[in-house]
């Protein structure tokens, strides 16, 4: 029988954030699957643990995942962690979860620290209808080409960046979405100079060219405003109806049509289409 693949998040900052849960399932699975091992073995002491450990991250998902899995079917119990916030959010451990469930190896997902969802929280721009952007694309070309795509987005979005590109990006913001539009800036989260500054897109461009950027940074921009359809008119009613009635349908069936079409009455529109 197959192991289980446990996805333990990983204080974001602040240790006090373990759980009893977390502790508890580090300490009975057979093997941890870390992003840094150098990095998980500090937890692991802070916790009292000792663990056999084999490294899963960015750059050696196939041959990592590989050897995670055939341990998993040989039916050991892995915990993986990341270096901070919960695996397989904006990290490769979405890789390793997809392969498990091809090979149905039961996942289970424990609650915990994430650095998206304290943002989120914390920021004060709407929360009802998100999405998470993660890191923008390294390519400059690509990284216009998806912020060209999110010009009309109505959700709150929400990007990590690092301190050294944190001005280049709040640039491409800018340039995307206007210096007005509301931002939230989350800083440090969880950890002794944690700071949020909800302010805009230009603004906080103009602090932090003056203010070296330091820490880890989640950005909370608030969505575009909802486009206002224009209702349709009796007049662009007619227009419709014309257009059938050019593709040969009668005046009846065209102006039944045209008025379910644009939500007009369809007596208004047909007595106006045979005045015309």
């Amino acid at each position: 029988m197959a192991g289980t693949l446990y996805l333990v998040p990983t204080p974001i900052g602040n240790l006090g954030d373990i759980s009893p849960r977390m502790a508890d399932t580090m300490a009975q699975a057979d093997f941890i699957a870390a992003e840094d091992t150098r990095v998980s073995l500090k937890l692991l002491n802070h916790l009292g643990l000792k663990k056999p450990m084999i490294s899963y991250y960015r750059h050696n998902t196939q041959a990592g995942g590989q050897a995670v899995l055939e341990r998993l079917l040989a039916g050991e119990s892995c915990a993986l962690v990341t270096d901070a916030g919960t695996p397989a959010i904006s990290d490769p451990g979405q890789e390793l979860v997809a392969l498990c469930a091809q090979h149905g190896v039961d996942v289970v997902a424990i609650p915990g620290p994430c650095a998206l969802v304290t943002a989120l929280a914390v920021s004060g721009q709407p929360t009802d209808r998100f999405t998470f952007e993660g890191f923008l694309p390294m390519n400059k070309k690509n990284r216009r080409t998806h912020l060209d795509s999110l010009k009309g987005e109505e959700r709150t979005m929400v990007f990590y960046e690092a301190p050294h590109k944190l001005t280049a990006t709040l640039e491409d913001l800018c340039q995307t979405f206007g210096a007005e539009r509301p931002l939230s800036v989350c800083r440090e989260l969880s950890k002794l100079h944690e700071e949020v500054r909800r302010t805009t897109l230009g603004e906080a461009l103009t602090w932090y060219q003056a203010n070296q950027p330091k820490g880890e940074f989640v950005l909370v921009v608030r969505g575009a405003e909802p486009v206002q359809e224009q209702e349709a008119t009796l007049e662009d009613g007619l227009v419709r109806v014309e257009q059938l009635r050019a593709g040969g349908a009668s005046l009846k069936d065209a102006v039944k049509q045209a008025a379910r079409e644009l939500s007009l009455s369809k007596n208004e529109l047909y007595d106006l289409a045979l005045d015309r």
